[in-house]
Formats: structure tokens, C-alpha cells, sequence
């Protein structure tokens, strides 16, 4: 026997019921998640082609001297004009502000 189309068949049928407006809003911000989340991955994944296919170009996994070290290849005035500073502030002031400046660094490292 056939089915007619106005009967539903039992596998179009939900097991659940429809989700109230709290739910669907949690359920929202899990779908949110989710895609952030495969974004992030894509990211990652395509920021690691690219070091991949470019090893000199320095990038996030490499340890802060040799990060350090390229900066100042490719940005030999600033370099200079940093060191400047450091000679007319002193090394007093340089230590004080290595304890303001070092904890920043290694918050934005994370």
C-alpha cells in the first residue's frame, strides 16, 4: 500500500519536542561556538600553510629572541631609536619599566 502524501511518515517525525525560547537560545550560542571554533581551526590551519611555505617569515611558534632578532633586521631605525631612549632613560628607569612592560609581553604571547 502506498502512503499519501498528507500522512507523515515516522522518520520525518522529531523524537523531540520543539526547543522553547531559552532553549533555542542556548542552542543559538552553541552553533555560534561551533563556528568560531571552525573558524579558528581554518585559521590555524591556513596560518600554517604559509609558515610552511615560508619559513623566514617569523612566525608565532618561534621563541621571542628569535622574534626579537628578525624585528630588529627588518626595522634597524627603530631598533636604534629604542636604544637611544634606553641610554637617556637610565638603567633605574629601564628595570622599572622591564616590571610594567615584561608581564604585558607574556600576557599577549598566550
Amino acid at each position: 500500500m502506498a502512503t499519501t502524501p498528507s500522512s507523515p511518515s515516522p522518520m520525518s517525525q522529531s523524537v523531540f519536542p520543539p526547543p522553547t525560547a531559552a532553549q533555542q537560545r542556548v542552542l543559538d550560542r552553541i552553533a555560534l561556538q561551533r563556528e568560531r571554533l571552525r573558524a579558528r581551526r581554518a585559521a590555524r590551519a591556513q596560518s600554517l600553510a604559509l609558515a610552511q611555505r615560508d619559513p623566514g617569515a617569523g612566525g608565532m611558534d618561534e621563541s621571542m629572541a628569535l622574534r626579537a632578532a628578525g624585528f630588529a633586521r627588518e626595522h634597524p631605525l627603530a631598533v636604534a631609536a629604542m636604544a637611544g631612549v634606553a641610554l637617556v632613560a637610565g638603567p633605574r628607569r629601564l628595570i622599572r619599566w622591564a616590571g610594567v612592560v615584561l608581564p604585558m609581553l607574556m600576557r599577549l604571547r598566550r
